[in-house]
């Protein structure tokens, strides 16, 4: 039995899986294959984890966010999600770059998310634009784990972004490159779901 699993069952009593919380039964919550990059809350159906805990969840808790479940995701389940590409031309520097990682809408299906309501999808800077499910579908929106082949570092625009393909979409192309991403925040970290 793997240290984890013996401190769970330890931890909910001798019952065994049934005592367990519905979160816990699921295997990727016990799976600690790496580092959490992304926490999924709010109107989902598929939680691996519990509430917040306010002493190891500092920056969550600084940030003023609460919750009693989660989807959380590591590196190695969001690579394992389908993947898309995208070119868009960025506004850093004004040209096209190649951008990949799942779709948002395959992250929200993961965590059980329903088809309507809207996003808070909050950058490790407290930054938290908030779109609907509809539009995060209709504009494609991915979460971005590779900027030209490479994995997007932290302290550069990762480890996660929320992007999509303003090029593709006249009424955004139309836009000065510098007012097409508001919606994007980079260093993405948390999505709260709301119905």
């Amino acid at each position: 039995m793997k240290k984890r699993d013996f401190l769970v069952l330890g931890a909910t009593g001798a019952g065994g899986a049934a005592a367990l919380p519905a979160w816990a039964k699921e295997p990727a919550a016990r799976s600690g294959k790496g580092p959490v990059l992304l926490t999924v809350t709010g109107a989902i159906a598929k939680a691996n984890r519990g509430p917040l805990d306010p002493v190891l969840d500092q920056m969550m808790a600084k940030q003023k966010l609460a919750f009693d479940r989660a989807r959380v995701f590591d590196y190695s389940a969001l690579t394992a999600l389908p993947a898309v590409t995208i070119k868009p031309t960025l506004e850093y520097d004004k040209r096209p770059h190649t951008l990949s990682g799942p779709l948002l809408a395959e992250v929200l299906k993961a965590s059980g998310a329903g088809a309507e309501g809207k996003l808070a999808m909050r950058a490790i800077d407290g930054y938290a634009p908030t779109i609907s499910l509809a539009d995060a579908r209709r504009y494609r929106f991915m979460v971005a784990t590779h900027l030209d082949g490479k994995p997007i570092p932290l302290g550069g625009l990762g480890p996660l972004w929320a992007i999509y393909d303003a090029d593709r979409f006249p009424e955004m192309a139309a836009r000065p490159v510098d007012q097409r991403f508001a919606l994007c925040p980079w260093g993405l970290y948390h999505i709260d779901v709301q119905a």
